[in-house]
This record gives C-alpha cells, sequence and structure tokens, in this order.
C-alpha cells in the first residue's frame, strides 16, 4: 500500500536525506529534523509530529516536501527521546500539552526561531493529527508572524474557551476524513462558522470514506485516494501562498 501510494505521489524517500538539528526551549531539550529543498527554493515549511512524537512518518513527509522545492523543518514538542509508542504514553503526553496550551504555543514558537536562524523566514505551518491542532493552536494565537499559511490533516478542530481566530490569520487547509469518529463532522462545521465569523480565508475538503490518521502510511486506516487528493491540494495551497 505504501509503495503504490508513493508512486502515485510521484515522490520517493531516498533521494535526499535530510538532517537532525538540536535546539532548548523551555529548559528542554529537543530534536528536530531539517531537508533543504532540491532545486530552487519555493518556500519554507514548518511541520508539526502526530500525538506519537516526531519518528519517521514525520521524515518522510518532510522528505517529500524537499523533493517539492519547499525547506522544511519538523519541529519537536515532546522533547529529545521523548517517542511514547504505547497508546497511554501518548494519550498522557498530548495531554500535558492540551492541559497547558502556553507551554503548547512556547514550543511551537521555539521551533519557528529555530527555523529563522536556519534562514526560513516566511513559512507555512501543517500538522498531522495533534500536529493539526497544534497547528490551529498556534493560527489562534497571533503570534505566527511571518506565517503565511495553515494546513491541517485529520487534527483537532474544536476552539478552546476564551480562544478564537482574528481577523488577520493567513489562511486555513483543512483536510478531513468523513468518516472520522475521533473528529466528527459538527466540528468541522462548528470551525467553518468560527472562521466565517472572523474572516479568516479557509478551504475544508472532506474526503468519502476517509476515517482518521487517513495519511498514515501502512496504517489500516491508510486511505491512498483521500491521501494523494488532500496531498495535490496542499502543494496548490503552498504555491498559491508563497506565490502572493
Amino acid at each position: 500500500m505504501k509503495r503504490l501510494g508513493l508512486a502515485l505521489l510521484g515522490l520517493s524517500f531516498n533521494a535526499f536525506a535530510g538532517q537532525v538539528v538540536d535546539y532548548s526551549a523551555d529548559g528542554m531539550e529537543l530534536e528536530g529534523y531539517y531537508a533543504k529543498a532540491q532545486g530552487t527554493p519555493k518556500g519554507s515549511v514548518i511541520l508539526i509530529h502526530d500525538w506519537d512524537g516526531l519518528t519517521g512518518y514525520e521524515q518522510k513527509r518532510v522528505s517529500m516536501l524537499s523533493e517539492m522545492g519547499y525547506n522544511t523543518f519538523a519541529v519537536d514538542l515532546y522533547g529529545k527521546g521523548n517517542r511514547p509508542t504505547d497508546t497511554n504514553a501518548k494519550k498522557a503526553e498530548v495531554g500535558k500539552l492540551y492541559k497547558d496550551r502556553e507551554k503548547m504555543r512556547s514550543l511551537i514558537l521555539a521551533g519557528l526561531d529555530k527555523a529563522r536562524e536556519m534562514g526560513m523566514d516566511d513559512v507555512v505551518v501543517a500538522g498531522y493529527c495533534f500536529g493539526g491542532a497544534a497547528t490551529l493552536e498556534l493560527a489562534r494565537s497571533g503570534k505566527g508572524d511571518g506565517v503565511l499559511g495553515y494546513a491541517t490533516f485529520h487534527g483537532g478542530l474544536k476552539t478552546p474557551n476564551a480562544q478564537s481566530y482574528p481577523e488577520d490569520t493567513a489562511p486555513i487547509f483543512i483536510a478531513h476524513g468523513g468518516a472520522d469518529t475521533s473528529i466528527p463532522m459538527g466540528d468541522v462545521a462548528m470551525l467553518s462558522e468560527q472562521l466565517e465569523g472572523s474572516k479568516v480565508p479557509y478551504l475544508i475538503e472532506v474526503y468519502s470514506g476517509a476515517p482518521h490518521a487517513f495519511t498514515v502510511f501502512e496504517s489500516p486506516r491508510y486511505r491512498e485516494i483521500a491521501d494523494t487528493r488532500s496531498w495535490e491540494t496542499f502543494g496548490t495551497f503552498l504555491n498559491d501562498n508563497f506565490s502572493k
């Protein structure tokens, strides 16, 4: 399944190797992953990981983006060496950050600062699952200086009490599975209403039959058509926002 999906996307993961990037924030040692754009750079992307931390999955997406011509940096919100594999441990890690959203924002901003140190000024921020929720947390913060757009793939969409989207928030792309039972369609509709109310430009795509985590290669939840279409739309979204 994984090989077929990559063939349709026209990409390989062996053509270019990224590098581990060490940095620190909030007294934590962090370990990100960076890959330079192949060819003439089109722009820069910040990637936020899923609930299992920055793993090979994010590294593959970084490589895919570098092949498309984007400098890409996957940030670390858990800490160096903290890559939980047990479901309860994953829940515990995301739970800590959901309970302390100031820390979540601080860690995301630290990743942005590190990216700027590497010459990545204007960026698009994207995330998967938990990383999608973290991406929207940054969008609501009003602190996304230099962020040209946000993208979330099967990410959490609820807006916490007392939070909202500033009217000057950059465009947002939401890729959602129609069969996602973890994040119901009601959350999608509510987010749409909030973004309309704040006059934030957005695009929502819903893929029929796609469950939660539909982009995760080799997973039973992987849906090739939904993954391919959402990636193609993301490519257009990047091009549109870096062309402005």
